[in-house]
């Protein structure tokens, strides 16, 4: 059975309009959708966007659960060097049914990374 990314490039290239356009109009690079195409599930949003742009419903491509699904990658992030950066793991966590609550979900997870950061580039470069 085919996953998300091959059904989308398959999609794609029955619809016979160039990946030239399809990433111009989504703001992306030739190398990010090639990625896409190899992933197993793909964020709804995303497949919501290409269908809309090439006029295909992937509602009978996958099940009412992928579509909901929101692949988060769980990374343990350790330091390299012996610097204090706190290591951190991320957990997966279940989608929730409400937008909001995952928009807000990911402001957080957002927030979160942007002050490890700040605190890196602290340690790295002092303050200014």
């Amino acid at each position: 059975m085919s996953h998300q990314g091959e059904i989308l490039q398959e999609a794609i290239k029955n619809s016979g309009i160039s990946i030239t356009r399809i990433v111009d109009d989504l703001g992306i690079t030739r190398p990010t959708i090639y990625r896409k195409f190899k992933e197993e599930t793909l964020d709804y949003g995303f497949v919501k966007k290409v269908g809309d742009l090439i006029g295909h419903d992937f509602s009978q491509d996958f099940t009412t659960s992928e579509q909901t699904a929101l692949p988060f990658v769980t990374h343990s992030v350790s330091p390299t060097s012996g610097s204090a950066v706190p290591s951190k793991t991320l957990s997966l966590q279940q989608p929730e049914p409400d937008c909001t609550k995952q928009l807000l979900a990911l402001q957080t997870k957002y927030i979160s990374l942007l002050e490890a950061y700040n605190e890196l580039l602290l340690k790295v470069y002092g303050p200014r």
